[in-house]
């Protein structure tokens, strides 16, 4: 079973694309102007940087020539940086408006609970009063504004995700927002940027936008219990799932009904990625994680099962992988 676990590790670059995790890549209005803001400082700093450069060489070539030692002070000193850091924050006032513009009453709300070291989704659709919870990944419609409703339910946490918005803490007994407009289709990625303990690093959060008729159907389909099993290699995965005690940390709705301590289930098999971003979700994946936690990700709340047999196994990861 370790065997299983640790075939999986190499997926874990394919889990995460490098360069996904900056600023300078907006996909949204609230992005775009922190992005703006960072382009203004880098350009600004450089042309700083030059000029005292370009005067500390002509300094050197003038060699102990007398100077106007108090027009420099004057200029260089007081009036330099007095119009410089007024305008940069005339500048800043305007860009950051963006950022505490309140979201239209349209918006989709999404609340999200930070947990030792995954985090829990949920929906609720006000008009049909439909509601179900995903875990590590936020399916929102590309071009609506989303509201996330941030909360802990253990230490601090801080939702960053850096295509989209800026960072904010999730910080035990309140609830903090942050808003943001995917305004393409695509994946962007997320981070825990607050360190929260062992496996902090392997924190991610996926914002998957869709247009906006995907999002239906996939809300639709997420708002679901889950199917029943009706080929006999997912029927023994189901009974495998409630045998082994599963049901006490995992909701699978239709099959175990709330159980909180770990992410529901009811859908696992139409996410991404397992193990808050660690591997792509895949039965191989799936068995090797249930096997072999704790080698994959030390300190985990989930014990390692591997114990459970390959026939076993392979039954449960199958009837997983088909929870869509």
């Amino acid at each position: 079973m370790l065997l299983s676990a640790a075939a999986a590790l190499p997926c874990r670059a394919a889990a995460q694309p490098p360069g996904w995790l900056s600023v300078l890549k907006p996909a949204g209005p609230q992005a775009e102007a922190i992005a703006d803001i960072a382009w203004v400082l880098f350009i600004g700093g450089t042309l700083i940087f030059v000029g005292v450069m370009v005067l500390l060489a002509l300094s050197l070539r003038r060699g102990a020539r007398p100077v106007n030692t108090w027009r420099w002070v004057v200029g260089g000193g007081v009036v330099f940086p007095v119009v410089t850091l007024s305008a940069l924050l005339v500048f800043n006032g305007v860009r950051s408006a963006e950022l505490t513009r309140p979201p239209p009453g349209d918006a989709l709300v999404v609340s999200v609970i930070g947990r030792m070291w995954w985090w829990e989704v949920q929906y609720r659709d006000p008009a049909s009063g439909r509601s179900f919870t995903t875990a590590n990944e936020i399916r929102v419609p590309a071009g609506r504004p989303v509201r996330l409703a941030l909360e802990t339910a253990d230490v601090i946490h801080s939702a960053w995700l850096p295509s989209l918005n800026g960072k904010m803490d999730l910080v035990p007994g309140r609830v903090n927002h942050l808003v943001f407009t995917a305004e393409r289709p695509g994946l962007y990625l997320g981070k825990c940027a607050e360190y929260c303990g062992q496996q902090h690093a392997h924190m991610a959060l996926h914002v998957v936008a869709e247009t906006p008729e995907a999002f239906e159907a996939w809300f639709a389909r997420q708002a679901q219990p889950a199917a029943p099993a009706a080929d006999p290699v997912l029927a023994a995965g189901r009974r495998a799932f409630l045998e082994h005690r599963c049901n006490a940390c995992h909701t699978v709705r239709g099959v175990a009904e709330e159980s909180r301590l770990g992410p529901d289930l009811t859908h696992v098999g139409s996410r991404l990625y397992i193990g808050a971003g660690l591997l792509p979700t895949h039965p191989g994946t799936l068995a090797g994680w249930i096997a072999g936690v704790q080698e994959l990700k030390p300190g985990a709340r989930m014990p390692s099962f591997g114990q459970i047999d390959p026939q076993t196994l392979q039954a449960l990861s199958a009837w997983l992988a088909q929870l869509k």
